[in-house]
């Protein structure tokens, strides 16, 4: 059989000759475009920060009123005292609980690194003056902060879906007079002696274990402490403690105010409370932090 002729589809047998230049040729580089941004996500961080922002301002404004109506007649002295009651005896108990087991967990974690220097005498000094300045303050407003600041928001969200704020306002009363104010004086009240309360029984509960595993008496480790820690230590961690109160009770109410669409509101807003007090407090304890130490070593 005769071979086929070479077509347009068939090889013809012979290798292709290079380039007259000798040169092989190379193929042009296309550039890739650099990806651009989510329109969705730059869109939703734009949301998001203009809610911030909106939330600032109404937490500002709620401020201001609440402020103004200190010294209005007549003054809820009867409200003030059931907040009185209802954010400190009631906090009691979950502070006792975690003051005592956090000094002590505190205790082992310093005795376990100290113990490598040969510094186990150093304990009390190191509990002490960092319950003094952190601990106590710190933990007790988050803590306590998450129970306070969503109870303000379910109790006040909760009259605000039922239409009993639009009812103080349709009698003449301002919700911040009669709802904020009382909460706000009994949070800034209750939270420096919470403060004191959780530094109590956390040195406490540091005691118990140095006595029972580190073979440090109480009144060893009572004058160990008392060298290091000084009233401006004292008084620096307990400064910090209305600020937090104040956090507290303004942010609960203040999402309190905005419930809307009924229980699953009331829920959406004691959840967005307990995250944004602790966030605020965090925040908080830094700044004063700083401020507190550039004026007590200026």
């Amino acid at each position: 059989m005769s071979a086929m002729p070479p077509g347009p589809d068939r090889p013809s047998g012979r290798m292709s000759e290079p380039p007259p230049s000798g040169r092989l040729s190379v193929a042009p580089r296309l550039s890739v475009p650099s990806p651009l941004p989510d329109p969705h996500a730059m869109q939703s961080y734009r949301t998001g920060l203009e809610r911030l922002v909106e939330h600032l301002g109404e937490v500002l404004l709620l401020s201001v009123r609440t402020l103004r109506s200190l010294f209005k007649r007549p003054f809820e002295l009867s409200s003030t005292l059931h907040q009185l009651e209802s954010l400190g005896v009631r906090s009691m108990g979950i502070v006792a609980v975690t003051s005592i087991f956090i000094g002590m967990v505190m205790t082992i974690q310093f005795a376990f690194g100290l113990r490598r220097f040969g510094g186990v005498e150093y304990i009390p000094r190191v509990v002490v003056l960092s319950f003094c300045r952190e601990l106590a303050p710190t933990l007790t407003a988050v803590i306590v902060g998450g129970r306070i600041g969503s109870g303000m928001a379910a109790e006040v969200g909760a009259m605000n879906v039922t239409e009993q704020v639009d009812a103080i306002r349709a009698l003449g009363a301002d919700p911040a007079k009669k709802l904020v104010l009382p909460r706000v004086l009994a949070a800034v009240i209750v939270m420096p002696l919470l403060s004191v309360y959780a530094l109590a029984l956390g040195t406490a509960g540091a005691i118990i274990i140095c006595s029972a595993q580190f073979d440090i008496p109480a009144n060893l480790f009572i004058s160990s402490s008392l060298e290091v820690v000084r009233l401006s230590d004292f008084f620096s961690g307990l400064a910090k403690t209305p600020f937090f109160g104040y956090l507290i009770a303004i942010i609960g109410c203040h999402f309190g105010l905005r419930t809307r669409g009924g229980t699953e509101g009331v829920g959406l807003s004691t959840t967005r409370t307990v995250v944004a007090v602790s966030i605020s407090i965090l925040i908080a304890d830094f700044l004063l932090t700083k401020l507190l130490i550039i004026f007590l070593s200026g």
